[in-house]
């Protein structure tokens, strides 16, 4: 019972990052490139308020479920891409934490109010290349997470 609750969790999870990456990547992200600068900094900032802590919790939660999975399944072809779900999921999260929540952090610094200061280096196209990364790793450990359930 432990092993199919924990793919249950597994399945969940990844499926929900990778959803919510998707989503974010086919609509989100084209409309905030589509914007004028002062437009997007607003939106940008009314976005990204409820995103922490819940995503991180949901991928590094099921980082360790998947890590646990690939201890615990009973044959190795599970194991092994249970183990690289796992893997994949927190290549994604370190490609947020590391390249996105900083440019993030920039945008959160200016008040939508005023003029976007002279000089201002737009972080959407390089916000847009890692999202696409992170996106695409997500994806991946989905569907590696559901061949380990199949299989």
């Amino acid at each position: 019972m432990l092993i199919e609750s924990l793919t249950v969790a597994a399945l969940l999870g990844a499926g929900t990052t990778a959803g919510v990456l998707f989503g974010v990547a086919v609509s989100v992200v084209p409309a905030l490139r589509d914007m004028p600068p002062g437009r997007y900094v607003e939106t940008h900032q009314l976005l990204g308020r409820h995103w922490d802590p819940l995503m991180p919790v949901i991928v590094l939660g099921t980082t360790a479920v998947d890590v646990a999975l690939s201890l615990l399944a009973g044959d190795l072809t599970s194991r092994v891409l249970f183990g690289l779900a796992a893997a994949l999921l927190f290549a994604s999260s370190m490609v947020s934490h590391l390249l996105n929540v900083p440019l993030n952090r920039q945008v959160k610094k200016l008040d939508p109010a005023l003029p976007i200061p002279s000089g201002w280096q737009d972080p959407r196209p390089a916000w847009r290349r890692w999202h696409t990364l992170r996106t695409l790793l997500a994806l991946a450990a989905f569907t590696l997470t559901t061949l380990a359930t199949v299989t």
